[in-house]
């Protein structure tokens, strides 16, 4: 219950009120609720749900007051009891309706694991100077994923009560080791089908060594292709350094292939932000409406591995991300307002656990956390991790997040085991300190491996996190551009749509 201290002209007290102040103001009941302010003049209401109402500042403080009247406040009241932030009744007649949609909110957990990330090599032909794993030249067999260890790790991911998932092949340059994944697809299809599991495959290449026998090999059996593009060509080439400085060229002659092959939905891409992209951030998002991509996810540099080590290219201030994914998002705004449909994945993200009752499915914005709950990293070498973040920890010498060995595993010590409920446990932002009463608790998640790496331990300190004040000001932008017009309220439930 929330209640406010008594206040005297000659004395502050925070003592509570007698029993009888309360009996007395109860016209109703509250419900969890928490609050921030948006500006000046507007703040925006939460509940457990993830429900929201964008209101006068100091409504808030009127409704913990009892001071909302159903006669005088009509609308208001209407809302704050059909949204459940207020009550007629101690205990709310619709409360298995309650139940019922924080459970739907939850149900990402229903099924457990789904992505299983093979880094089936090391090899790569380029040397991005942000990559976050140590790479070696592309004729280093010796690096690439024992086909013992890939039926190893099929095992365990068969053992997932998920009935659909992701066998997802990463790098190094994952194509260097096609004859892998070829392995790996059809022993995978075939254990699949004798237990009546679903598989989506995905191939994560810079696509240089693309082939078309390739393509049609992913063809055959529905894989799809990430790759990246990070913007303009002066950009792409100078963040994706290749010998002969070919990297964007090869990229989009990539792109045009796999859609020749496996149609537009059949490749996507990704940008990563590099101090070089934070000027550019109109140019970035043209690019990918040049080349007929229908999003953009724009997301900065993680700070793990060997990205760390080039400080000048890759180490810059959040906020001066912040202002960057701002103007990208209003170009791509506009871009919608003229009639057109591209959107923000990482806003669309957000968006759809502001503006649906359904869950998502994304790793960084779940709570509990999905490192173990959702992805599992098979690494070439048969370690075992507990995310892709944490794999690239590793490979800096730092093996906290190391859960076995292919060689050794057993699916109950790696997937339940003491490691996997610690780390579980710094997952859960309801119950950890500067989350637990943030106003965008519902719509945030947590991520121990990042709080360990820049924090020094699992919990983090939320007032100097980075990833708190990236979430926080994107969340809160996004109910700021809401709260201003209407026609971008719609832009973003067409987005949530598609």
């Amino acid at each position: 219950m929330i209640t406010l201290p008594v206040t005297n002209p000659k004395k502050h007290s925070r003592k509570f009120n007698d029993i009888s102040h309360y009996k007395k103001q109860a016209r109703y009941h509250l419900l969890p609720f928490r609050f921030i302010s948006l500006n000046n003049t507007r703040e925006v209401l939460v509940n457990e749900l993830g429900d929201f109402l964008l209101v006068d500042k100091g409504t808030a403080e009127r409704i913990v007051k009892h001071e909302i009247d159903s006669v005088n406040d009509l609308e208001l009241y209407a809302d704050l009891s059909a949204d459940f932030f207020i009550s007629d009744s101690s205990i709310p007649y619709l409360i298995e309706v309650m139940a019922t949609r924080y459970r739907t909110k939850k149900s990402f957990l229903d099924h457990f694991t789904a992505l299983h990330i093979f880094v089936i090599t090391l090899r790569c032909e380029h040397t991005c100077h942000y990559c976050q794993v140590s790479r070696v030249s592309e004729d280093k067999n010796s690096f690439d994923m024992h086909r013992a260890h890939i039926d190893s790790g099929i095992a365990l991911m068969m053992q997932s009560p998920n009935p659909h998932v992701t066998m997802e092949f990463q790098g190094g340059e994952a194509l260097l080791a096609f004859d892998q994944i070829v392995y790996a697809v059809k022993k995978a299809s075939d254990d699949a089908f004798q237990i009546g599991k679903q598989i989506t495959f995905v191939i994560c290449t810079n696509l240089a060594p693309v082939t078309r026998e390739m393509l049609l090999f992913c063809k055959e059996h529905n894989i799809i292709i990430s790759t990246s593009l990070d913007g303009p060509e002066f950009i792409h080439n100078s963040n994706r350094h290749k010998k002969g400085n070919d990297s964007y060229s090869l990229a989009l002659n990539g792109i045009a292939l796999c859609r020749e092959i496996l149609g537009n939905d059949g490749v996507s891409a990704l940008t990563t932000t590099s101090a070089l992209s934070l000027a550019y951030p109109n140019e970035i998002v043209q690019e990918y409406i040049d080349r007929g991509f229908n999003s953009i996810f724009l997301r900065p540099i993680s700070p793990y591995g060997f990205a760390t080590k080039n400080a000048k290219k890759n180490k810059y201030d959040t906020q001066l991300f912040l202002d960057f994914y701002k103007k990208g998002l209003a170009k791509i705004i506009d871009y919608n307002l003229e009639g057109n449909f591209f959107r923000e994945d990482y806003a669309s993200i957000i968006l759809k656990k502001i503006l649906s009752p359904f869950p998502v499915g994304y790793v960084d914005l779940q709570s509990p956390a999905g490192l173990i709950n959702n992805v599992i990293v098979f690494n070439y070498d048969g370690h075992i991790y507990a995310s892709d973040e944490a794999r690239m920890l590793a490979e800096m010498k730092d093996y906290t997040f190391q859960l076995g060995h292919l060689n050794t595993a057993n699916y109950n010590d790696i997937f339940y085991g003491d490691k996997a409920m610690e780390f579980l446990n710094a997952g859960i932002n309801e119950a950890l300190p500067g989350c637990s009463d943030c106003a965008f608790q519902p719509y945030c998640g947590a991520d121990p491996v990042q709080s360990y790496t820049t924090q020094g331990n699992l919990i983090g300190h939320r007032p100097s996190s980075v990833f708190c004040h990236k979430n926080m000001n994107i969340i809160r932008h996004l109910f700021e551009l809401i709260d201003s017009d209407k026609r971008i309220l719609n832009v973003f439930h067409s987005w949530i749509r598609n």
